[in-house]
């Protein structure tokens, strides 16, 4: 292996971090520059050694490396890249990196989808684990399992997080066409990246450049209830399928029966939540049983596993109110994720605190379905600074049980003088939030 000095612009994302990882493992010089070098990924990155630059300064080409790798954060007209590309320098998108250097002699195991796909992800890398399979990983969170978003085994399996948004400024196709997979799971899709994607049609026919990636002696693991994974199989598959959420396929009952094709396989006892996560493990056990994994020691794993980081992870209890982390920001993933919340407390009061601030939500694109996601709790918060839509009218049809708030430290206040003893805060954002979890806490305590 031809070892080499690489440098990543946008290293501070979860995905070129993780690249920044495994590249440092394989025994590459790494170093990397962000706008922001903040933690958690800073820390996690310089505790491997790996040299941090602050900011885009054109000088950062003496560092004379022999690869660029870069970040989909970085445009034309960043200073540093406006050198690489004036000086004919070589540069290559982070995931055409990972496919080269990583993925290249892989049995690759990718699960993409709107929705799930760290999770997903997470439970497919354990049960692999699990089963003495060793397998290395890529996956855009940490799971609690191994405390740790990437590393590199010699394991022959690879599971990766494969994500529809596009590759680079450079490459507008999705990620996960670089990946190949011999392993495919498809694990829901709908209408999100309004940035970069016109309608759903659009990133149907990236999910059916993936499908044509996948060999004929692979296994695409679909699922079964999605009429847009449908048409995307109805334009071409070479690949055997197998379907969750149908009987013709995977199932799982409420009480946690696992069956294919009817067949019962065994009885999954976890302390997940909700129908979203039965959907995730049933595509990752199906997923585990293409590599050899046979499902019942899948279900068996799935009983020790621990989770991701900041999906429904409880930061603290004060005063018998409990607070949430959760990812969730796409209004279908708001929906599930207070659904699950609800079924596990019951009656208990729900108060939802919510910052839409994906790319997406930003736009306004689903701030109609905003109001009917947050239906099932209680009270809602909302944080409506610097987006270019009136968060307080699209909530309307909440009436009363909605606020929302430009100021982070007024929704703090609003939350704390409602809370009481029994009631369950669930915050929702795919970004820091401007630490509100620990302001939330600390405010309860006073």
């Amino acid at each position: 292996m031809l070892f080499m000095h690489i440098h990543i612009l946008g290293i501070c994302g979860t995905f070129m971090g993780g690249i920044a990882v495994l590249a440092k493992q394989a025994g590459h010089k790494v170093t990397g520059c962000d706008a922001g070098v903040y933690p958690p990924m800073s820390t996690q990155l310089e505790a491997q050694g790996i040299a941090l630059t602050e900011g885009f300064d054109p000088a950062q080409i003496g560092l004379e490396p022999d690869m660029f790798v870069i970040g989909n954060v970085v445009t034309r007209g960043n200073p540093l890249m406006e050198e690489i590309l004036n000086r004919g320098l070589p540069y290559v998108s982070g995931p055409q990196w990972l496919a080269e250097h990583v993925l290249k002699d892989k049995w690759t195991l990718a699960v993409a989808g709107t929705h799930g796909k760290t999770t997903t992800s997470a439970m497919l890398a354990w049960i692999l684990e699990y089963a003495g399979l060793q397998p290395g990983f890529l996956i855009g969170g940490v799971p609690q399992n191994f405390g740790v978003s990437a590393r590199l085994t010699d394991s022959p399996f690879f599971v990766v997080e494969a994500d529809e948004y596009d590759t680079a400024f450079f490459d507008k196709r999705s990620k996960f066409v670089h990946y190949h997979p011999r392993t495919a799971v498809l694990n829901n899709l709908e209408f999100d990246h309004a940035d970069i994607f016109p309608d759903l049609a659009a990133i149907e026919t990236q999910f059916h450049h993936l499908v044509r990636t996948v060999p004929g002696n692979g296994l695409v693991v679909a699922n079964g209830r999605e009429s847009s994974l449908d048409r995307v199989l109805a334009r071409g598959c070479w690949t055997p399928v197998e379907r969750f959420g149908t009987a013709q396929g995977w199932t799982i009952g409420a009480a946690g029966a696992v069956a294919f094709k009817e067949e019962f396989q065994g009885m999954l006892n976890w302390p997940l939540l909700g129908e979203h996560n039965r959907m995730n493990a049933l595509a990752a056990i199906a997923a585990a049983r293409h590599a050899g994994v046979p499902a019942g020691f899948g279900i068996e794993a799935l009983a020790r596993f621990e989770n991701v980081k900041r999906r429904m992870e409880v930061r603290g209890v004060v005063s018998g109110i409990t607070v949430y982390d959760d990812f969730a920001h796409h209004p279908t993933a708001i929906a599930t994720t207070v659904a699950g919340l609800r079924h596990k407390v019951g009656n208990a009061r729900i108060l939802a605190v919510l910052e839409p601030r994906s790319n997406t939500m930003k736009l306004g694109v689903m701030k109609d379905a905003l109001p009917g996601s947050l239906e099932e709790a209680d009270q809602v918060f909302c944080y409506g600074a610097n987006l270019g839509w009136d968060a307080a009218a699209a909530l309307t049809p909440l009436g009363d049980k909605a606020q929302t708030f430009d100021d982070l430290d007024g929704l703090v206040a609003a939350v704390t003088a409602v809370a009481r003893p029994g009631d369950h805060v669930l915050v929702m954002s795919n970004g820091g939030f401007g630490g509100v979890h620990e302001k939330l806490l600390a405010a309860l305590a006073r």
